[in-house]
């Protein structure tokens, strides 16, 4: 078990475990205990508690701030990270759910300033009018405790651990405060029972407040177990009289005007605020009476229909939404422990719009590219059909086959022969495709036959789609992604609702998160275009129209810019800064789950990574080292040479489909030879090596580094950029 004297806090935590999305992805965890808990304090079971920047828009709803987690994490206490992010959650929960001061009674007699003639009043107005600013602090500091310790009565491991927090804040706090501040922060303190007398006696130098302490220890007991916060207003009013007693409360001569007594109040007011708020977890809700009507006000405006707002309506709750979406990120580790956030999603549903050009497109392109589908798929076939045929297994129709089968069929017991299929037979492959999808890939570079033309990310989709037509004509498990380095777009997302949803968190986080706004609208990306368990012809639309984007990309911009609101959003190309290494792994571990034995990858990109060639370098050997063949092609760039010890460089866009045909038909021989299998287009003819179609040519060319294989059914590898045997 943890030592609670010694593990604080600042000694678990890296500066990246405080980030702010790494802290919301704490509290998902435990998310689901604190519903129950919400629901059982509103007796509700309805109740839904889900986290936003805005307040609740119906009483079935409880919405968390997720900024309000990073203050206990700034805390040197003696508690775990689950541990926080619980008990800051249920604290959050309490003081919402509990928090309603609307309804309006007449002013008590008891009260100061009462007058018979005062109109009916809800209670923070009543306050104003009784005790001012000063009694507005103190009724907070007491009605906050309150509610922690009638809410969390059955949480005692939650108020143990708000305990600690609150502890480990009180030396500063005591240092840095005294008199009327001080007196404040003790009635917070006991009320709560977070500490007790005689402790903060000996802590105190000031023998007014030791004095006033010892006065109001009923009042503190009282308010403790009060049910009514008017009641808890009432004692706030005393420990205001016991302060003046004690000559704690600032003294003004007798000939100060209305105006420099309401100033002098509002600065005690504001020390006391201060001295709490420097040691409690501050809730809006309870913080003040500005506040606390803020946040009802938000409330109310948002359950009317007419007052009801869009998701990208609100710069706040777009920061928000980011949040959520990088702390719901998976978490890639590559081979070297360094781990990262990767949003994962479809690509957006709006790209179909661009389909119709999009077919056309392709066929001129494949035309003018020299890409035959049917002859791309009868080269690779009988590759494919010999690696199948390891899928196959004889059998008779009345039992599997035995020593003695010759015996059985000669006395007439088998009728026939047959061939059947062994389990998950067309899952023997899988292949995965992934295009690098940053803004360079779009740039204007030479190779293509009509001159300098934005032909990289058009060829490599290209690729792309002609691979998916092999695989889904040879029934294979394969699946197409995008990566990138943006402001993540979703699969709803127009370019109109993907412009103002990125300007808005941007701004938001700008506001909140300070300089850390630009890593946390920034993400590395993973976008699915066709998912294994996907059906290709639902996904060829959304290819479609990211092929005529990428083919004509000032096209594509001038129609986003006439019909934002119908159009894609073409703007989340914008960046060439990509972080190839967690997409690699991501996908690999997505392959892996499949339980394909003949695993492909091929990586399409025109630059290196901006993470780390190392880090890149090892994950694409771990990758190869599980099983999986990956092939680097790098378009008109020859750093994928540094990388991936199966590599290609292509030059001109008629090249690239030749480059992953070339690789799969590697890869697949590969898997071959490893399985021992003796095929007729494996073995050396005369110095060379048969390929797959009726016209044999050298694979193992002289001068380039490569030899032909000395024994049959060797294995395949590749290096430096081109496919080699070894």
């Amino acid at each position: 078990m943890r030592n609670r004297q010694t593990t604080a806090l600042r000694e678990l935590y890296r500066t990246d475990d405080r980030a702010i999305e790494t802290v919301v992805a704490r509290y998902q965890k435990v998310a689901a205990a604190v519903t129950r808990v919400a629901r059982t304090l509103a007796g509700n079971d309805r109740l839904r508690v889900r986290l936003g920047s805005e307040p609740a828009a119906s009483a079935d709803e409880v919405v968390i701030d997720p900024r309000l987690f990073q203050e206990a994490y700034g805390r040197n206490a003696p508690v775990t990270p689950s541990e926080v992010a619980l008990a800051s959650a249920l604290h959050e929960v309490v003081h919402l759910v509990s928090s309603n001061f609307e309804g309006t009674r007449e002013l008590p007699a008891e009260w100061p300033n009462h007058a018979p003639d005062t109109p009916p009043l809800d209670l923070l107005t009543a306050v104003q009018v009784a005790a001012g600013p000063l009694g507005e602090a103190f009724f907070f500091a007491l009605e906050d405790a309150r509610q922690e310790s009638r809410g969390l009565v059955q949480y005692q491991g939650a108020r143990s651990v708000l305990y600690d927090l609150y502890r480990a804040a009180l030396p500063e706090a005591f240092s840095t405060f005294g008199g009327l501040a001080l007196f404040g922060l003790c009635s917070f303190l006991l009320t709560g029972a977070y500490a007790e007398r005689g402790e903060l006696e000996r802590r105190i130098q000031d023998p007014r407040v030791t004095t006033a302490l010892a006065e109001a220890s009923e009042v503190f007991a009282e308010a403790a177990i009060a049910s009514d916060p008017w009641q808890v207003a009432f004692k706030a009013f005393e420990l205001i009289e016991i302060a003046r007693r004690n000559r704690l409360v600032s003294e003004l001569p007798a000939q100060a005007t209305p105006a420099q007594a309401e100033k002098s109040q509002e600065l005690d007011a504001e020390s006391v605020a201060e001295a709490i708020d420097r040691v409690r977890l501050a809730s809006p809700i309870v913080r003040d009476a500005e506040s606390y009507e803020k946040v009802r006000s938000t409330a109310e405006a948002r359950s009317r229909p007419e007052g009801s707002r869009g998701r990208s309506e609100v710069a706040g709750d777009e920061s928000t939404e980011q949040l959520l979406r990088i702390s719901q990120a998976p978490l890639v580790y590559l081979p070297n422990g360094q781990g990262g956030k990767l949003v994962v999603g479809p690509v957006p549903e709006s790209f179909r719009a661009f389909a119709g050009e999009g077919r056309a497109a392709l066929e001129k392109a494949s035309l003018r590219w020299g890409v035959i589908q049917r002859a791309v798929t009868g080269e690779l076939f009988p590759l494919f059909a010999a690696n199948q045929r390891r899928g196959l297994r004889s059998g008779y129709d009345q039992g599997d086959v035995s020593p003695h089968a010759a015996m059985f069929i000669g006395a007439g017991l088998y009728q026939r022969l047959y061939e059947r299929r062994s389990a998950r037979t067309r899952r023997r492959y899988a292949v995965s495709l992934l295009v690098d999808a940053s803004a360079s890939m779009l740039q204007p570079r030479l190779g293509d036959r009509s001159g300098k033309t934005s032909w990289g990310l058009a060829a490599a989709l290209l690729g792309a789609w002609t691979m998916a037509r092999l695989c889904d004509d040879l029934q294979i498990d394969f699946e197409v992604a995008l990566f990138n380095r943006s402001f993540a777009a979703r699969p709803s997302d127009s370019e109109w609702t993907y412009t103002r949803s990125r300007n808005h968190a941007i701004a938001g986080l700008r506001q909140t998160q300070g300089t850390a706004a630009e890593r946390l609208s920034s993400t590395v990306n993973h976008y699915l275009i066709k998912p294994y368990q996907r059906r290709w012809r639902e996904a060829e639309d959304l290819l479609a129209g990211l092929f005529w984007t990428a083919a004509e990309p000032v096209k594509a911009a001038g129609k986003a810019r006439r019909e934002p609101r119908s159009s894609p959003p073409v703007s989340m190309f914008e960046k060439a800064a990509n972080v190839d290494e967690f997409n690699l792994i991501h996908a690999a571990e997505r392959m892996a789950r499949l339980g394909a034995s003949v695993r492909v990858m091929m990586v399409l990109a025109d630059g290196m990574t901006r993470g780390s060639v190392e880090g890149l370098s090892a994950a694409v050997t771990a990758i190869e080292n599980s099983g999986t063949t990956v092939l680097g092609i790098g378009i008109g760039d020859d750093t994928v040479c540094d990388a991936y010890g199966r590599s290609e460089v292509v030059e001109r866009p008629d090249e690239l489909t030749r480059a992953m045909v070339d690789g799969t038909r590697a890869a697949l021989r590969r898997s071959l030879a490893l399985w021992g299998m003796d095929t007729w287009w494996g073995r050396p003819v005369g110095g060379e090596v048969r390929l797959m179609g009726s016209t044999p040519e050298p694979f193992i060319r002289e001068g380039e580094g490569l030899r032909a294989p000395a024994v049959e059914g060797e294995g395949l590898r590749a290096g430096n950029g081109v496919v080699s045997s070894g």
